[in-house]
């Protein structure tokens, strides 16, 4: 019988309270040379997504130039760290869901539209380093979320179904890539929003549809 066997999970908003320092780290860099985003456009249009793409769409939309596009992404990185090593700190009830879920016997990674040294930077920060198979950033594959790419990538890593994994999510590029991916979804408004009980609850949801769709099959 098919069931749940691996939990994928968004790194900023759903492991970390990072959405506001990226949104800081980004502006910061951007103030520098009179451009900033507003925090409605943040979180309408530009949260979730990786810096490259946040500064080609300000440069259609404010007349960014892009030939500062190398130089504020090197910027937004070193203010993102200071953001990480200053913020980042370990919460009880992130570990208690990584280590309660690990512990049932569900493989774990972490899916992240964040480079590579934020991500293990953020998840050593938080504690979460041995809880996790593995880690994917916007630089393991060639299209960032939406794009399903990443989430392919971990499921066939993991070497199981899309019916077999839940997608913890809550950005809508995040959850747009969810859904395109073939995976259950455990969709999430914030940080707050995550402990382990709305995980398990997800899980015993998604256990029941698959029992269900097996039975009509038999």
């Amino acid at each position: 019988m098919t069931q749940i066997s691996c939990v994928l999970f968004d790194l900023d908003g759903v492991l970390v309270d990072a959405t506001e320092w990226h949104y800081e780290a980004l502006n910061r860099a951007l103030r520098l040379f009179g451009f900033d985003i507003t925090r409605y456009e943040h979180l309408s249009g530009y949260n979730g997504l990786p810096t490259r793409k946040k500064l080609e769409m300000l440069s259609v939309e404010k007349g960014l130039p892009a030939a500062l596009h190398t130089m504020l992404n090197r910027l937004k990185q070193v203010y993102t760290r200071d953001e990480v090593l200053t913020r980042c700190r370990p919460v009880f009830e992130k570990e208690y869901m990584a280590s309660r879920l690990k512990a049932e016997g569900y493989r774990l990674a972490v899916c992240s539209n964040s480079i590579r040294e934020s991500l293990q930077m953020m998840v050593h920060q938080s504690g979460l380093d041995d809880y996790f198979d593995f880690l994917i950033s916007n630089e393991d594959v060639k299209k960032p979320k939406p794009d399903p790419e990443i989430y392919n990538t971990a499921i066939a890593r993991m070497g199981v179904s899309p019916s077999e994994v839940l997608i913890v999510e809550d950005a809508p590029h995040g959850i747009e890539a969810a859904r395109r991916s073939g995976a259950h979804l455990c969709q999430v408004s914030g940080f707050p929003d995550v402990e382990y009980f709305r995980v398990r609850a997800a899980i015993d949801r998604a256990n029941r549809q698959l029992a269900l769709t097996d039975k009509v099959a038999a």
